[in-house]
C-alpha cells in the first residue's frame, strides 16, 4: 500500500512540475513585488502633495481651482484599497489607475500654474518639491515598466498550452495591466496643413 502511494505522490510532483505549477508561483510572486514597488512610488507621489499645495499657496493663493483639483485628486487617490488582491481584478485596477492618472494630470497642471509666477518658481523649497517629484515620476515609470514586464510574463504563462491547463485547474487567471491613459487621443494622427500662411499685411 505504502508503495503505490509513494509512487503517485512521485508521478504527481514530477506532473506537476512539469506543467507549469511552480512557475505560476513565481510569476505571482514577481507580479506582487513589482505591485509593490509600482504602490511604493506612488505614495512617495501622494506624499509629496501636501506640501507642494501649500508651498504654491503661498505664492499664488488666487489658483484655488488648481490647488483643490490637486487636493481633490490625492483624496480619491487615498480612498482606494491598493491591496494585492486589486491586481486580479480588473475593474478595480481601471478605477485605481484612472485615480492615479487624475493626480498625476492635476498636478502636470499646478507645475504649468507655476510658470507664471516668478517669485514661486525661484523659491528653494518649491524648486526642492518640484525636482523630487519629477524624480519620483522616473521611479513611477521604471516600477510600472517592470510591473508591466512581470504581468505580460504571468499572463504568457496563463494562456500557454500546457500551462493553461493548470491554471484552468487551480482557477489563475489573466491579471490586468496598465494601459495608455489618453489611448484615443495619442491614436489619432495630427492634423498638419501645409498651406501657406495668409500674408501679413
Amino acid at each position: 500500500m505504502r508503495k503505490p502511494l509513494l509512487t503517485l505522490i512521485a508521478v504527481l510532483t514530477l506532473g506537476l512540475g512539469g506543467c507549469g505549477y511552480n512557475k505560476f508561483q513565481t510569476g505571482d510572486e514577481q507580479t506582487k513585488a513589482a505591485w509593490s514597488e509600482v504602490l511604493n512610488q506612488y505614495q512617495r507621489r501622494a506624499d509629496l502633495v501636501p506640501n507642494l499645495v501649500n508651498t504654491v499657496k503661498g505664492f499664488a493663493a488666487q489658483e484655488k481651482d488648481v490647488l483643490t483639483q490637486v487636493t481633490k485628486a490625492r483624496a480619491s487617490v487615498g480612498s482606494i484599497q491598493a491591496t494585492p488582491e486589486l491586481v486580479n481584478d480588473p475593474a478595480a485596477f481601471a478605477k485605481f489607475q484612472a485615480a492615479q492618472g487624475d493626480l498625476g494630470g492635476a498636478l502636470s497642471r499646478l507645475l504649468v500654474v507655476s510658470e507664471r509666477y516668478p517669485q514661486l518658481k525661484s523659491d528653494a523649497n518649491f524648486r526642492d518639491l518640484q525636482a523630487q517629484l519629477e524624480g519620483t515620476e522616473n521611479r513611477i515609470t521604471v516600477a510600472r515598466n517592470r510591473y508591466i514586464k512581470a504581468v505580460q510574463e504571468y499572463n504568457v504563462t496563463v494562456r500557454s498550452f500546457p500551462s493553461n491547463v493548470t491554471a484552468m485547474l487551480f482557477r489563475y487567471r489573466v491579471k490586468p495591466n496598465f494601459t495608455v491613459q489618453n489611448e484615443q487621443q495619442i491614436s489619432t494622427p495630427p492634423a498638419v496643413d501645409f498651406s501657406p500662411s495668409p500674408a501679413k499685411p
